[in-house]
């Protein structure tokens, strides 16, 4: 297992190249405080990253030579979720009483829990992967199997979201060349790399039969947007050019986790 992971690193190695830092992006400003969105105040599960709601004092520029593929991909991801996602996740709220999909959130956070833990160990993040166990241990037991944020609630633990792809950042690995993925969004190939690290030990992946895995995938995608609907609609309103602004946020959010995780690691040697 190691010798593969220290081959993927090499190969990202040579392949990717370094983010560099840009200028103001007006096209992306203003988009979180215009949403107007279609959210539960009340939801914070502590660890939720979002691309719309970055800084946007600055940009970061990444290469993008597949750009007239991908802008056909956004276009296709664009459809999808006007036209399916969106629609079933407003009618999924309607339906399904708040407290309810707050529990059906809450249930997914928790049973993603060896996603983040893993790749707190892989970044030497010991203090915070102590911090996951106990949260999935207390929301499993006393939170009914993860369906009442209970950790978070009544001890004060806050998890923050890992993933594979910050892992190699933390290792150094540029994003590489910027990739829309069909369905799943802007990504990179350090972050397609990174998904397929995380696939790996996704429980639901592992779900049988086969109609549980897409049920369980399904679930989770409309649950999860029931909460942010309005959001990708006012990032667009605020885009001058809504592709590029949405490359821009992708990659700024990325490099800020990764960065944030570097200075924590920073801080913890000048501790030592």
């Amino acid at each position: 297992m190691k010798f593969y992971l220290v081959l993927i690193v090499m190969i990202l190695t040579l392949i990717t190249g370094p983010v560099v830092a840009g200028n103001t992006a007006n096209q992306t400003g203003q988009a979180a405080s215009t949403s107007g969105l279609d959210t539960d105040p009340g939801l914070d599960d502590g660890f939720e990253a979002d691309i719309f709601q970055v800084d946007q004092n600055t940009h970061a520029i990444v290469a993008d030579p597949l750009e007239g593929f991908n802008r056909a991909v956004f276009v296709f991801n664009d459809k999808i979720y006007l036209y399916g996602l969106k629609p079933i996740a407003k009618g999924y709220a309607r339906v399904i009483p708040t407290f309810a999909r707050k529990g059906v959130k809450n249930f997914f956070n928790n049973l993603f829990f060896p996603i983040r833990f893993i790749n707190d160990l892989l970044q030497g993040k010991g203090e915070a992967a102590g911090m996951e166990f106990s949260a999935f241990f207390i929301n499993t037991t006393l939170g009914f199997g993860g369906l009442n944020n209970f950790a978070q609630k009544y001890v004060g633990i806050r998890l923050q979201d890992e993933d594979f792809g910050q892992t190699l950042g933390s290792y150094g690995i540029g994003n590489g060349l910027y990739l829309v993925l069909p369905v799943l969004g802007p990504s990179s190939l350090r972050g397609i790399v990174g998904r397929a690290g995380d696939w790996l030990i996704n429980p639901i992946n592992y779900a049988q039969p086969w109609e549980l895995y897409w049920g369980g995938w399904g679930l989770e995608k409309v649950s999860w947007t029931s909460f942010h609907v309005g959001e990708y609609e006012a990032f667009k309103e605020a885009s001058i050019d809504p592709y590029t602004a949405m490359r821009n946020a992708y990659i700024q959010n990325r490099n800020a986790l990764v960065k944030d995780l570097a200075g924590v690691q920073k801080l913890k040697n000048s501790k030592e």
